[in-house]
């Protein structure tokens, strides 16, 4: 196959500390792939300012100014990662790439395995996911929660590799795939894994974060966890009728039960304690039954309203 020009994209939200660091680390990375004729000196950087409320655009215009393979563009306002990202590739898809390559703004991936992903596009690969090989910088907390998420989404049927990031490389196809796309909260994760392209793993090491704090919290990866559900599974809302069904055939032998008790025992039975835990367990099993019910109407509610997934500020190519 062909050298590719390779763009990578970079989601940023208020990166001030990290963002000139981690341009010229990447950079140094691409002349490495250039020299070894791996890919085309027209490769390029595209860096998308998630609605900062500190400097990180500036910097981001100053390094367009001094090098125009930095490129980029700002959201007028915060929009959340997963629409930053889908905003750089649809950025890169416009300008012209062979592939591109997305990485987190605080460079915790190992940049130098980019060069493993490209080798897997060289073989062929449309799609190459990054694959954590340990999560030893995370907390007790992020590892559970991480480990939940996954397991979680396997189950309801969207299938992640386990310790997959959107540290991924998408071939031009690819783009052109996703362009044809429309929904409004499209699950990237599940969506590059399910759309049936040649796919690959790197696995990749992680590095303590160079400066700043993590954007993600346990709030935003519920909020993942939830959007990637709601897009990729109806296995909940099955799950939901499967127990409706149980409770009523419960219900329908304690009836019996005591009906029969009272026909040939003469006994009714009685216990308001038992009556009162009845009601707040079948109470409370309705009302999460109607929570999961109220995240499918509320995607479908976001969806039908057609709104564009981002709104662009200012753009530099």
């Amino acid at each position: 196959m062909e050298k590719p020009t390779l763009a990578i994209i970079i989601p940023c939200y208020n990166e001030e500390l990290c963002v000139k660091s981690t341009v010229d680390k990447l950079f140094i990375v691409l002349q490495d792939l250039i020299n070894k004729n791996k890919i085309k000196p027209n490769s390029y950087i595209y860096l998308i300012d998630d609605g900062s409320k500190d400097n990180t655009w500036n910097i981001i215009s100053e390094m367009h100014r001094v090098n125009p393979l930095v490129k980029g563009q700002k959201f007028i306002r915060n929009f959340g990662n997963q629409k930053a990202l889908i905003a750089g590739l649809e950025g890169v898809r416009e300008i012209g790439c062979d592939c591109v390559i997305s990485i987190d703004a605080d460079l915790q991936q190992d940049e130098w395995a980019i060069e493993k992903f490209i080798d897997k596009y060289l073989e062929g690969y449309d799609i190459v996911s990054g694959i954590r090989n340990d999560r030893k910088t995370d907390s007790l907390f992020k590892k559970l929660t991480a480990w939940l998420f996954y397991k979680t989404m396997n189950i309801l049927g969207a299938k992640i590799p386990m310790n997959h990031s959107d540290y991924r490389l998408v071939s031009k196809r690819g783009l052109n795939i996703l362009s044809d796309y429309g929904e409004k909260y499209l699950f990237l994760r599940g969506f590059f894994n399910e759309v049936g392209l040649k796919n690959a793993f790197v696995k990749f090491d992680v590095k303590p974060r160079m400066a700043g704090e993590s954007k993600f919290n346990f709030v935003s990866l519920m909020g993942l966890a939830l959007n990637g559900i709601t897009s990729y599974s109806i296995v909940p809302l099955r799950f939901i009728t499967l127990l409706g069904f149980f409770m009523a055939l419960f219900g329908f032998f304690v009836g019996a039960e005591a009906v029969y008790e009272k026909i040939f025992h003469n006994d009714a039975p009685n216990g308001m304690v038992t009556t009162i835990i009845l009601l707040c367990v079948f109470g409370g099993i309705q009302l999460f039954c109607l929570g999961i019910i109220g995240e499918y109407v509320g995607q479908v509610f976001r969806e039908v309203k057609a709104r564009p997934r981002y709104i662009k500020e200012i753009e530099l190519k």
